[in-house]
């Protein structure tokens, strides 16, 4: 999957426009970058489009001191300027979308390494 089809997925799961898709996009793959353990990351990277893992390569050199979903969903409010509701329908859309695109495994791993709320948007 590349950058345009992974926008595309997250915009139509989402129901924001691919402009507000690609950001939030960016936006949630960072927060979850700041949360995860420097392996963990690595393998991620290997599976996104090359732009994206390289959002997530330099998110990983600012940690984050907030872990919960509430704090990530708060952060890529502000970092986009989404609604709260929007940035919860986005980030699962991203989750959803990183299953389609990278071995189930990769994101399980990932998703072990937070509080159980992220791991419940998938089933949203």
């Amino acid at each position: 999957m590349d950058e345009r089809e992974f926008f595309r997925s997250v915009a139509g799961r989402s129901g924001l426009s691919r402009e507000e898709a690609a950001d939030l996009t960016r936006a949630t793959l960072q927060a979850l970058a700041q949360r995860l353990s420097e392996g963990t990351v690595r393998e991620l990277v290997l599976h996104l489009p090359d732009n994206l893992g390289d959002e997530v390569r330099g998110a990983r050199r600012k940690p984050s001191q907030r872990s919960g979903l509430p704090d990530a969903e708060e952060q890529i409010s502000e970092r986009t300027g989404l609604r709260r509701d929007e940035v919860h329908a986005g980030f699962a859309a991203v989750l959803a979308t990183m299953r389609e695109a990278m071995p189930t495994d990769v994101l399980d791993k990932a998703l072990t390494q937070l509080p159980s709320e992220f791991r419940d948007l998938l089933s949203d």
